[in-house]
């Protein structure tokens, strides 16, 4: 199948031809669906936080930020093209949609609108100022979400990699430092050092703290061969084989490199302003003390089963009502602690209000356990589609991971993902069709065998930025 430049090629990726044959044979069988029990809900896998816990679990977090490596992970990878579509569309077929005319419009309401301003000329129309917006002047159409303009303030307008600092001094300080580590594409690398090169010194004196900023690009070990609608290799005009990046689930690899006990995830376009963010702030602590609590019981219980002798009935319900894995009928100290022994992640859900967004699932799993998982409507079967209606909650992507074990070695977190997952579509490239390959997404199949706890928050903790438009809802203003 392969020739010897397809094999130098291969290798160059980090791959081997054994990864790359078994990536093809995914095209021919195709992924299979997950064994969707039943939506969570609200006391049936998403626990409602009241007062009292929440405010012993913020207080539990910042007491041990004194001992705990935190990070605050943010995947930045990608240029805003999805934000900017319906512009390119106004700009190169003249389609002009509602979308455009509140854009234009509404436009003098955008935080980038006195740099946009400063680049117009006198009286331009409509097309060029968003043209302007898109290519030559802004060319936010070719720059990543990070780095565009979201809000202003009386000091000046910032973008959206400043709302992760200022995020990150509130909720994942430890002794005195912020550790964010961003994921960013190789071609945008440059553009994110430059920005916070001249930032961080601005946010380091606001807050009083000190920033330690690190960065990593996707690692093409985890990138997917394209082929034909054969399933055949798809082959570019020189001969070579095509790779693709596999999605944000190939991010695992870079979260595994993380060292951290707390690890906070948060996609790079969820921010607010200032004046909003309290409600933020407030769930990621609770978040994090419940996750600590849960961690400190899961350790004792180890302990207690490796010793011997342990109580099964007590560790079997701590399993079944704190971790949210229902255990089969018949179970043994070997399971549970196969259980036990995982990473654990405790993830916010937020109240279905037409949000896109996958959501919280009890699955079937093969050692005969049921826990929970976010899936997407493409893990979903045909035939279970109606569960997905029937879901009180959704995924605003908002995790909080406890990623070592009870020895405080790290997990290799590669070793917890479900492979059987992942997602097939329709691409083209040189006029081409092809099909393409994601691996499972970073809080779905790449995290499949983690401890999985779902904790209702307040919608106001989401506020995406989907589309341009979308800087204009009142969260952004």
């Amino acid at each position: 199948m392969f020739n010897e430049k397809d094999l130098q090629q291969i290798a160059a990726h980090g791959l081997t031809p054994e990864a790359v044959e078994h990536q093809i044979e995914n095209f021919r069988r195709g992924f299979p669906f997950l064994g969707i029990v039943r939506a969570a809900s609200p006391a049936d896998g998403v626990v409602v936080v009241d007062e009292a816990a929440a405010e012993e679990a913020v207080k539990r977090y910042e007491q041990a930020t004194d001992t705990l490596g935190v990070v605050k992970f943010v995947p930045a990878s990608g240029a805003a093209t999805r934000m900017f579509k319906e512009l390119f569309s106004f700009v190169n077929e003249g389609k002009r949609t509602a979308g455009i005319d509140k854009l234009v419009g509404e436009i003098e309401h955008f935080a980038f609108w006195p740099e946009l301003k400063a680049l117009l000329p006198e009286g331009c129309d409509d097309t060029t100022l968003v043209n302007t917006i898109i290519n030559e002047g802004l060319n936010y159409g070719a720059k990543p979400k990070g780095l565009v303009t979201f809000h202003s303030y009386p000091e000046g307008a910032r973008k959206a990699v400043e709302e992760h600092l200022a995020e990150g001094a509130a909720y994942a300080t430890a002794k005195g430092v912020a550790r964010i580590h961003f994921t960013v594409s190789p071609e945008h690398m440059e553009g994110f050092k430059s920005l916070l090169e001249e930032k961080v010194p601005f946010y380091e004196a606001r807050y009083g703290i000190r920033y330690d900023i690190s960065f990593s690009v996707q690692k093409t070990s985890t990138d997917t061969i394209a082929v034909n609608p054969d399933n055949t290799p798809f082959r570019q005009d020189d001969g070579s084989l095509l790779f693709r990046p596999a999605g944000h689930g190939a991010l695992i690899e870079n979260l595994n490199d993380i060292d951290a006990d707390v690890i906070f995830i948060k996609n790079i376009d969820n921010v607010t302003t200032d004046a909003r963010r309290g409600d933020t702030v407030r769930y990621k602590k609770i978040l994090a003390g419940l996750l600590i609590a849960l961690q400190e019981r899961s350790f004792e219980y180890l302990k207690a089963l490796e010793v011997g002798g342990a109580d099964l009935e007590a560790i079997a319900a701590f399993v079944e009502q704190q971790l949210c894995v229902k255990l089969p009928e018949q179970y043994d100290a070997a399971l549970l602690k196969a259980v036990l022994d995982r990473p654990i992640r405790l993830c916010g859900m937020v109240r279905n209000e037409g949000e896109p967004g996958g959501g919280p699932f009890w699955v079937k799993n093969e050692d005969g356990t049921e826990s929970l998982q976010i899936a997407e409507s493409s893990q979903i079967a045909p035939e279970d589609m109606h569960l997905m209606q029937s879901a009180t909650h959704f995924n605003p992507v908002d995790l909080v991971c406890g990623v070592k074990n009870s020895k405080g070695e790290k997990f290799d977190l590669r070793g917890y993902t479900d492979p059987a997952t992942g997602f097939i579509s329709s691409k083209s490239a040189g006029g081409r069709d092809l099909r393409a390959q994601e691996l499972p997404g970073l809080w779905n199949g790449a995290m499949a065998k983690w401890n999985t706890i779902f904790v209702d928050v307040p919608i106001t903790t989401f506020s995406p930025v989907k589309v341009v438009q979308d800087l204009l809802r009142e969260q952004h203003q």
